[in-house]
């Protein structure tokens, strides 16, 4: 049966000589693998230009509820990105957040308010002029809501530690060495208390970014089972600095 879907490229993998297979989020059907025949000859409808990272598809697909590589009867890139695929920040963004949704999500677990999350984000960071060195941390944080694992949102002035065992605020150091350092949670309580346009404005140097980046990464660790770290973040981390 013929389904029609809005969906996010995620990742694509050379299947021969000409065919591909396409990791995408769909709206109807959670995370589903596609094979694509042909689509890397010169002349085909569906162009590798059209399976960027993150890049927005409108599909009419072929889904067999058993699982396993589905096909797609029709593709567009609807809307079109107009600044992911040429700003090197915008772009290193992209990457960062293909991997993480793809590392985290699992094959057919759908979840229309987390695809609308991801989608409504992508075309944030598309479209939007603010400064984009705090995104990839907004969106991680805001992420971890979908994934049961958002910190408990009761803070307190004196709760100066983030319990990351128990995903609470403490005003002390915990008993266990599980936990944020002070410069760690007082950044993640702005952020859970901002909007994207006040978390854009917050000033962080290139080094604090990055420890509270790798804090972020260990609590995704800790509570995720299977979840192993993130590779991009380097490049990302690399290009945010210059």
């Amino acid at each position: 049966m013929l389904h029609k879907t809005r969906g996010i490229v995620l990742k694509t993998f050379n299947y021969s000589e000409t065919s591909l297979i396409v990791h995408v989020l769909t709206e109807k059907f959670g995370t589903q693998s596609y094979l694509l025949k042909g689509v890397r000859k010169n002349k085909t409808k569906i162009k590798m230009s059209m399976l960027q990272p993150l890049h927005l598809l409108d599909m009419v697909v072929y889904h067999k509820p058993n699982g396993g590589l589905q096909s797609i009867a029709e593709l567009k890139n609807d809307p079109i990105l107009s600044e992911i695929p040429y700003n090197i920040i915008k772009t290193s963004l992209a990457i960062f957040i293909c991997e993480l949704l793809y590392v985290t999500l699992k094959e057919s677990n759908t979840d229309e308010d987390l695809f609308e999350f991801a989608f409504q984000s992508i075309q944030l960071l598309d479209l939007t002029q603010a400064p984009l060195a705090n995104f990839h941390l907004f969106f991680m944080l805001r992420f971890s809501k979908f994934l049961g694992i958002y910190p408990a949102h009761a803070i307190k002035v004196s709760d100066n530690y983030f319990d990351v065992k128990n995903g609470v605020f403490v005003n002390g150091i915990p008993s266990h060495p599980v936990y944020m350092e002070k410069e760690n949670t007082e950044f993640l309580k702005q952020l859970m208390q901002n909007n994207f346009e006040q978390a854009a404005q917050l000033q962080l140097s290139s080094e604090e970014r990055k420890k509270f980046l790798q804090a972020l990464i260990a609590y995704y660790q800790y509570h995720l089972e299977g979840f192993k770290g993130l590779q991009s973040h380097v490049v990302l981390e690399e290009v945010l600095s210059n």
